[in-house]
């Protein structure tokens, strides 16, 4: 894929930033709730809270714009959220100046990778059609979702599916950017969003001098390392393959851990390539053509530093948003990745029974030993490929070997 953009216009704006801003307020509004959990059960008082709050938002608004524009790709950051669960279990147990020691390791651990060049080699060994079927097996839920809460709030959801159809037909291009305005305008009419208790306050960090153990390198950085690599860089990058952007793991990986490194002794607790919220940003959704679809990064990137800035305040509105506007929003904004990935995983007869495997694995969403269903569907799908196929393997975007 070509790396040289086209003029730009105006009208090419709209669409990237639309699909940023919803790839943001799916990010705070779904799982940022994580690291108040963490925070909260960690005793950590509001002002590093808040400075938490500031590190990965900017941090991550800064590297994603940053890749976005040096590789001219929608290259989405964000925080480990399957890592800020796991904060949660260990942290009320650990002192936090070893935590931030932790999260400093765990940095420097991604940063030597990405210098090495040996993940983005395993990522281009992955067949195309068990990549596909594993994004498929991931996003298989929040396309669920968009649906189920119809249960708790039909009127919503039934607004927003009809409107997303009528709109689908009319201007194809901007369906999700009217669904957005419409369920918005319906929140707001039904009294259901309170601004008034929002008081924009700017974040300021907080400095925390970070101490090293044993017990801290073993018992937190390196399962923060192992969950984020598998959970979130993994799928992650192959989110970027199944949409056509060959850009290298080793730059992002490196780029993204020094990112984390810096801003660790604030609070940060690691960065990584997003996965399902990349997915947003990175089909025809966001831009019909895909040499322009980068604008979402940039935009991404914009709003995090933007939402950073305000720490706790803006990432709190995103939070008291209703669930079932963001599932749906989210579901909606990601059907066309969900069938195109099921399409992509189901195309080749000789790879398609293991791509099954992998899409039905990941989907269950087993999690063992502290790791998630993205990796353990990927390698059941890998091992029963090994099994039938014998040795041959099947690079990303080439053909399957008789």
């Amino acid at each position: 894929m070509s790396t040289s953009p086209a003029g730009l216009r105006p009208a090419d704006f709209l669409s990237p930033a639309v699909a940023a801003m919803i790839s943001v307020l799916v990010n705070y509004g779904g799982t940022f709730v994580l690291v108040f959990q963490a925070a909260a059960l960690a005793g950590l008082t509001p002002a590093q809270t808040a400075s938490w709050v500031w590190s990965v938002s900017v941090g991550v608004g800064l590297t994603g714009a940053w890749l976005s524009y040096r590789y001219k790709a929608p290259i989405i950051t964000a925080w480990s959220t399957p890592g800020a669960a796991f904060l949660a279990t260990v942290m009320p147990f650990t002192p936090y100046p070893e935590v931030i020691g932790a999260y400093i390791l765990s940095a420097l651990g991604f940063v030597i990778l990405g210098l090495s060049g040996a993940f983005d080699k395993l990522v281009r060994m992955i067949p195309g059609g068990i990549a596909a079927g594993m994004l498929a097996g991931i996003l298989l839920q929040f396309g669920v979702n968009a649906f189920g809460g119809a249960s708790a709030d039909p009127l919503l959801v039934i607004v927003l599916v009809l409107s997303y159809a009528l709109l689908r037909r009319f201007t194809s291009r901007f369906a999700v950017v009217g669904i957005l305005v419409i369920g918005l305008a319906l929140l707001i009419a039904q009294d259901r969003i309170d601004f008034s208790a929002i008081q924009l306050t700017l974040a300021t960090p907080v400095f925390e001098m970070p101490r090293f153990s044993l017990n801290a390198a073993l018992g937190v950085a390196l399962p923060l390392f192992i969950i984020t690599l598998t959970g979130q860089y993994m799928p992650g990058m192959l989110v970027l393959r199944h949409d056509g952007f060959k850009t290298s793991a080793n730059p992002i990986l490196a780029v993204t851990g020094l990112g984390s490194l810096i801003m660790a002794p604030f609070g940060a607790h690691a960065f990584n390539v997003a996965a399902i919220t990349a997915a947003i940003c990175t089909g025809r959704d966001a831009h019909e053509d895909p040499r322009k679809r980068y604008l979402a990064g940039l935009a991404c990137g914009l709003f995090y530093v933007l939402v950073g800035t305000f720490g706790v305040t803006l990432a709190a509105l995103f939070m008291v948003l209703p669930k079932a506007f963001i599932t749906t929003l989210a579901g909606l904004a990601l059907l066309g990745a969900i069938g195109g990935s099921l399409s992509n995983a189901m195309a080749d007869a000789r790879t398609r029974e293991t791509a099954l495997i992998t899409f039905l694995a990941t989907a269950a969403n087993v999690t063992l030993l502290g790791v998630g269903g993205a990796f353990w569907g990927l390698a059941a799908g890998l091992t029963a490929h090994l099994l039938i196929h014998g040795g041959h393997r099947t690079l990303i975007g080439g053909p399957a070997k008789p």
